[in-house]
């Protein structure tokens, strides 16, 4: 059990910290590359930004619709966390998720943890590589339902990257809280080092034996007592 006091805010990784790895890369990932030629295909006009962003990003203002798919593809074979690329598969999961081809998994304890959180008045929050758009879709159509009032904030990689601590100021900023008032939680150990030089309280959720490293660490979120009496 890792206790944390004066905590106003929990700022929640998702792969492998909420939802399983697995989930996200044998269920979202395939699904996304597997739809995206026909999908940008079909939607040309409603992608122009999206398609001029991956023009300047590659530097070739002539890249063609075919050439910026086979970019798209070649982004996600390489796990590019590019925001155009994050951008556009929301779009696709969104249509997965609305069909109801795709539902979002979370761990039973994550589930039991928000609830019990969100109920006490603490502050949730998300911080993902995935776009925001993609992250209130999981959240949005769950395996538990519609998990969204429970969420009051969302960042992904505008915001900037998560290995950086100017990413984590940056968020605690927007919170308008102190950063020690802010508890991350994220399977990465290097997120959780920036999130630490940045000043944040962070705690590594190790739920795939395959990640486990030293130093302090949770299995599952009921293992985290977080005071009561918010700071």
């Amino acid at each position: 059990m890792i206790a944390v006091q004066g905590v106003r805010t929990v700022l929640l990784d998702i792969e492998g910290t909420v939802s399983s790895l697995s989930f996200v890369k044998e269920t979202l990932f395939p699904y996304a590359r597997s739809r995206l030629p026909a999908y940008v295909r079909e939607h040309e006009a409603e992608l122009g930004g999206i398609l001029d962003e991956v023009r300047q990003i590659t530097a070739r203002p002539g890249l063609t619709l075919e050439e910026s798919i086979a970019v798209f593809l070649q982004w996600i074979d390489e796990d590019r966390k590019i925001t155009p690329l994050k951008t556009l598969q929301g779009h696709i999961w969104k249509a997965g998720y609305e069909s109801g081809e795709l539902q979002g998994h979370i761990y039973d304890d994550a589930f039991e943890a928000l609830q019990t959180w969100h109920r006490s008045g603490l502050a949730l929050c998300i911080y993902s590589s995935g776009s925001v758009a993609a992250q209130q879709l999981l959240f949005a159509h769950t395996t538990r339902g519609d998990l969204t009032p429970l969420i009051s904030g969302y960042f992904d990689t505008r915001t900037g990257p998560k290995l950086e601590a100017s990413s984590y100021t940056a968020i605690a900023q927007k919170l308008a809280a102190p950063a020690g008032s802010v508890l991350f939680l994220s399977d990465h150990p290097g997120e959780i080092r920036a999130a630490q030089t940045a000043g944040l309280q962070a705690i590594r959720v190790e739920r795939d034996a395959a990640t486990r490293e030293d130093g302090p660490a949770v299995h599952r979120f009921d293992e985290i007592a977080i005071d009561s009496q918010l700071a």
